[in-house]
């Protein structure tokens, strides 16, 4: 019964309870003469009995009987309870209901406003608040009654999944008021319809189909749903639908959503995707290009899952594939033409016919042995003329060559580059073990570090040049087969060590400064650019200290090696150089009858040098002729 209660103060208003609660204010009665007063009897010695002794006319049995009677003309009622009464009178005000209880109960009229056909005789449901009022009254209400019986009634509704009718009230925040079983409900813009609705205001005032979907019981609030119901309806046209599909069935759909993957399409109650890749034969950047938005498309399922939730469709599939219809008499070897629609770092995807495509790669679109991207010599959208390198109806495969109807740079070599002959080169690429460099597209070749100078020694060929750089090189040999090119660039000038070998001859003193030194010894700048090596226990100075780096010192040539390019270097002392000093004067006179034949062969050979050579041979030159001529004038 409490729950009842808390149920009708929940569901009624705030003004209606204050009414109901607020209590009656009667007339103040006339004050009626004061009796005598009587001295008060003793309850206990109060024969209750005594004043009626003398009107009963009935006996023991008989009063026993109609007691049983009357008390069978009355319903055994009990306080919150709901029961079915009659009404038996009604004023302007008020509606008189009898439930069969020892008196009647009176209803405001008001109660009744949502049945105004009320008349006498008829049964109405009440709620019993008080079997006896302040008055002595018994109170009703029959607005209760129907709220406790609508609470009820919905919550029947949302156990059994009933379809009710209710009545749009209004608009509020986020959704729709509705009516009920007489409570108002909640209709969230989101459960109106399956699809998104703008315009609240049109469903105002009208009467909707719904299902009740969420009760708070704390609360005693109602959410319903209207597209509750238009999902049910579609589930059941789905699953009727879903269970004819078959795959390779070509059905008719409208677009529904067009996204940059694919393409919805509503099959009648059921969606399928055409992946953008099984809209056309060709390449596409955007469904858009084929299908347009609520357009009315043939398809043929692809497949579908277990459950068949998920459909794809195919719109190219209805259309001949494009590679049967390629013409027979393409071959490998024929020329075609196409337009690139695709670009990779590894070659290009090339359409020769819609939905036909072959592919570059980027080691057939030139010669050259670079390693280069692919957009390095073409872009989406170039129109390009290839020839079939390979063509394999089958698997519909293809792959084109650019290069091919280029000359082959390799087929005239021995012409153009023969061996010995000079040419200018492009410096592409460094390793530890030399440099390579481009003679021209397509044709390239190695200069080993060994062949980069005669008499500087190179760790790294970056010390040398650099890469983007041109350089001088001279044809060393040539492997037309391998297409390999090998290239020299100290070729190009003559063997220094030829004259090297003449003035750096054993014995003989120069002036060198010590660049670096270890544990075994010293390496020694000579003059012309000419490096040699002190062994360490030739390194004692005439202080007896040994030789350090920045040192310039008098240096004798002990060991001269043309081939291997070395020259073994030693310290000489005090006394060392008194005993020889009469064999280094006839060594010297020697030196000058070489100084001038050196000097004579140079003067023959300086028009066959290079600009390089020159300077170190013309050093070299002046300094054998001041020699002569110191030794002349001694």
């Amino acid at each position: 019964m409490a729950e009842n209660e808390n149920i009708i103060n929940e569901a009624m208003p705030v003004e209606e309870k204050a009414v109901e609660e607020t209590p009656v204010m009667e007339a103040p009665a006339k004050k009626a003469p004061k009796a005598p007063k009587q001295k008060p009897v003793p309850a206990e010695d109060f024969d209750w009995t005594s004043s009626h002794k003398k009107f009963d006319n009935y006996s023991a049995d008989e009063r026993a009987k109609l007691e049983e009677k009357y008390a069978g003309t009355m319903n055994q009622i009990a306080d919150h309870e709901v029961i079915e009464g009659t009404v038996v009178a009604i004023t302007e005000r008020e509606v008189v209901v009898n439930i069969g209880f020892k008196s009647d109960g009176v209803i405001p009229v008001a109660e009744f406003r949502t049945n105004p056909n009320l008349k006498v005789g008829d049964k109405v449901e009440v709620y019993v608040e008080n079997q006896e009022g302040p008055n002595g009254q018994l109170i009703l209400s029959h607005k209760k009654a129907q709220l406790l019986k609508s609470w009820d009634r919905v919550n029947e509704a949302y156990e059994s999944g009933e379809i009710v009718n209710g009545y749009v009230k209004s608009r509020t925040k986020g959704g729709l008021i509705v009516e009920v079983f007489g409570l108002e409900a909640f209709l969230p813009g989101s459960q109106i319809d399956v699809k998104p609705i703008r315009d609240y205001d049109v469903f105002v005032d009208s009467v909707m189909e719904f299902k009740v979907v969420k009760i708070n019981q704390e609360f005693k609030n109602v959410v319903v749903s209207h597209k509750a119901l238009i999902e049910d309806e579609l589930e059941a046209q789905k699953a009727e639908i879903i269970s004819k599909l078959e795959k390779g069935q070509i059905l008719e759909g409208v677009v529904k959503n067009i996204t940059s993957y694919g393409v919805f399409i509503d099959l009648g109650g059921v969606d399928g995707l055409i992946h953008i890749t099984d809209l056309s034969w060709g390449r596409i950047t955007h469904p858009e290009e084929v299908v347009k938005l609520d357009e009315k498309i043939k398809v043929v399922i692809l497949d579908f899952d277990d459950n068949k939730k998920r459909i794809a469709l195919g719109l190219k599939q209805l259309t001949p594939h494009p590679w049967d219809a390629l013409d027979e008499n393409l071959k490998v070897g024929d020329t075609v033409k196409g337009k690139v629609v695709v670009i990779a770092d590894y070659g290009a995807f090339v359409e020769i016919a819609p939905g036909v495509e072959g592919l570059i790669h980027v080691s057939e679109m030139s010669w050259s042995q670079h390693l280069r991207s692919a957009q390095d010599f073409l872009k989406v959208g170039d129109e390009v003329e290839a020839k079939v390198l390979t063509l394999d109806r089958e698997e519909r495969k293809m792959s084109l060559g650019m290069k091919q109807l280029m000359p082959d740079p390799w087929a005239n070599i021995t012409d153009r580059y023969p061996i010995g002959s000079k040419h200018t080169a492009t410096v592409r690429n460094f390793t530890n073990f030399g440099i390579f460099v481009e003679l021209e597209e397509g044709v390239d070749g190695l200069i080993h570090i060994s062949d980069l100078s005669w008499s500087k020694k190179i760790k790294h060929p970056a010390e040398f040049t650099k890469v983007g750089e041109t350089i001088d090189v001279v044809v060393l040999d040539v492997d037309q087969e391998n297409r390999r090119l090998s290239l020299g660039h100290k070729q190009l000038e003559e063997n220094p060590w030829d004259v090297f070998e003449t003035v750096f001859t054993v014995g003989s003193m120069h002036q060198g400064t010590v660049i670096s030194a270890n544990d075994k010894g010293a390496v020694v700048s000579l003059p012309y650019g000419v490096e040699g090596f002190c062994p360490s226990r030739y390194m004692k100075k005439e202080d007896g200290t040994n030789a350090k780096v920045d040192d310039t010192l008098e240096f004798k040539v002990l060991e001269f090696n043309k081939e291997s390019k070395k020259i073994i270097l030693a310290l000489p002392k005090v006394e060392e150089e008194k005993e020889v000093k009469s064999a280094e004067e006839k060594a010297a006179d020697k030196a000058a009858k070489q100084a001038k034949r050196t000097v004579k062969q140079i003067n023959d050979n300086i028009e066959h040098s290079t600009l390089g050579d020159l300077e170190v041979l013309a050093g070299l030159k002046e300094n054998l002729e001041k020699q002569e001529k110191a030794q002349q004038g001694e």
